[in-house]
């Protein structure tokens, strides 16, 4: 059984970028997108469902039920300068090393099918030193979108990038397109408001946005746009497979 997709509506838009925001190290990516959502009254495009998520359901604060999702989101931008968005968000990645391949494919199936040439990945780093910054570093698909990260004041990362965050940009170039992923160093053991901050204003700049972010810095319950769930596996090393549980 392969993912499958709720798509809304198919809006046109010019040269959209895609912009990840799937939970990962210090919910950074997740923070960032979230905010954007709510900051740009993004329209709701999608909704992806994989066999791969985890089997659960969470209550919210007035005992509904959550189920794990993959949404996606559309901005068009209001002036030549701000580019049009589709915005990656979700309370959860899936499970297995074939359902991160199955849902990195879903999503470019609708981000393709609306003319999307281009990707950014969002995420936290943990660099093993106290933060203090928190320092950006990338990952190309090559050396002109590696340009494009460098000059967001981001240095090369080296070593492994876990998650859909690393693999969009590493399968981008099987579709045609190109990008890079963003991630800020984050101590990785609550929700990074700061690292956050730092990918979304180095992105703002670069995506034509003029975001003013204290009032996420103000913040104090990030609850208010963040789906509730369980994301402290997901801030660690993916599980191996036992079985192949996508077949269910």
């Amino acid at each position: 059984m392969a993912c499958a997709i709720r798509l809304s509506e198919k809006p046109e838009l010019k040269d959209p970028v895609l912009l990840e925001g799937l939970p990962g190290i210090g919910l950074v990516a997740n923070i960032a997108v979230g905010y954007l959502i709510r900051k740009l009254d993004a329209k709701f495009l999608a909704e992806i469902k994989s066999p791969s998520f985890p089997d659960v359901s969470m209550t919210d604060k007035g005992g509904s039920l959550k189920c794990p999702f993959a949404q996606l989101y559309y901005y068009r931008g209001k002036s030549e300068a701000e580019r049009d968005l589709i915005l990656l968000y979700g309370n959860t990645q899936a499970l297995t090393s074939r359902g991160q391949y199955e849902l990195c494919g879903a999503i470019f199936d609708v981000v393709e099918s609306l003319g999307c040439r281009y990707v950014i990945s969002l995420g936290g780093y943990r660099p093993g030193r106290p933060v203090t910054g928190p320092n950006l570093y990338y990952a190309a698909t090559d050396i002109e979108a590696g340009r494009i990260a460098a000059g967001l004041g981001a240095q090369v990362l080296g070593g492994q990038i876990f998650g859909v965050a690393g693999l969009l940009v590493a399968l981008a170039g099987l579709r045609g397109m190109k990008g890079f992923c963003l991630l800020a160093e984050t101590e990785g053991t609550h929700p990074d408001k700061e690292a956050a901050i730092a990918v979304l204003k180095a992105t703002s700049s670069l995506l034509g946005l003029k975001i003013d972010t204290s009032d996420l810095r103000e913040t104090e319950e990030l609850a208010d746009f963040l789906s509730p769930f369980d994301f402290g596996a997901l801030a660690r090393k993916p599980p191996k497979e036992t079985k192949p549980e996508w077949f269910i």
